[in-house]
């Protein structure tokens, strides 16, 4: 199902203006070959935004308003793999941001499973991120000082689980993205694609509901950026994860359930499977 917001064309015109940044192309009917098929989503909406806006002010006498979003009203649902992409610059950063409770709204609400997420202070936010939602960004924060083993634990020790049920969890989740052989290495020790997939993870250690990315493969090759792709696909099809992922790469596209294409901080086109 489709909906269009704008004429027919804009689709069209977000892709060319997004590929024009793209520097590598994942082979998708290649790898769509290797996945499970596509799985329906549920009828829960797990994200919902209200008519929201995001208004920077800067300038020395906060005279210049800058609107990053503009009336953005959107649900997502558990179960979808849904794909936000656009041209730099659309505001689809600034979006993923405010979902994560980042960046609050300049008006609108955010809600996470009707929890009006802006509503709670911002120590809680951080605890809500830290166990409800698993975060991969372009550039992973690592503590250097850990090894791979422990910097997945890290997050779990935040919670606070004791060392060994943090081993045996971390155990489970580099065993799922192929890196349970690399677990007494420092994570600058390991290629690009190594470290993504122990930053997935990271983010998959506590168990989340929500699965985020954040230009994931931006700094990746082609084969690494295929093994990350192929990873949220089969989580999202296999174990039916919620994963929303930010993107200027329109490659991507057919793997996802929910496309949603911005321009210019509104939502321009949205479709689902």
């Amino acid at each position: 199902m489709k909906k269009e917001l704008k004429k027919a064309k804009t689709h069209k015109e977000i892709a060319q203006d997004a590929q024009d940044d793209v520097t590598l192309a994942v082979d998708i009917q290649q790898l769509e070959k290797t996945l499970s098929a596509k799985t329906k989503r549920s009828h829960h909406v797990v994200i919902h935004l209200d008519d929201v806006n995001k208004t920077f002010v800067t300038g020395q006498a906060k005279s210049v308003h800058i609107h990053v979003l503009k009336d953005i009203s959107l649900k997502i649902y558990a179960g979808e793999f849904a794909i936000i992409y656009g041209p730099s610059g659309c505001g689809k950063s600034t979006l993923l941001h405010t979902i994560l409770g980042l960046e609050p709204p300049s008006r609108g609400k955010v809600f996470l499973r009707d929890e009006d997420l802006y509503k709670f202070s911002s120590d809680d936010r951080t605890s809500f991120r830290r166990e409800k939602v698993g975060m991969v960004f372009q550039q992973s924060n690592w503590i250097k000082a850990l090894t791979v083993l422990e910097n997945v634990m890290y997050p779990l020790w935040l919670s606070g689980y004791n060392d060994a049920h943090a081993k045996e969890r971390a155990m489970i989740v580099l065993e799922e993205v192929g890196m349970s052989s690399h677990i007494n290495y420092r994570p600058t020790e390991l290629s690009g694609g190594q470290q993504q997939r122990v930053a997935l993870a990271r983010a998959l250690s506590t168990d989340p509901w929500i699965l985020v990315a954040d230009e994931p493969t931006g700094n990746l090759d082609t084969v690494a950026s295929t093994e990350i792709m192929s990873l949220f696909t089969q989580l999202n099809r296999k174990k039916s994860r919620l994963v929303v992922m930010v993107t200027h790469d329109v490659s991507y596209l057919p793997l996802a359930t929910r496309r949603i294409g911005m321009r210019d901080g509104k939502i321009v086109f949205d479709e689902h499977d």
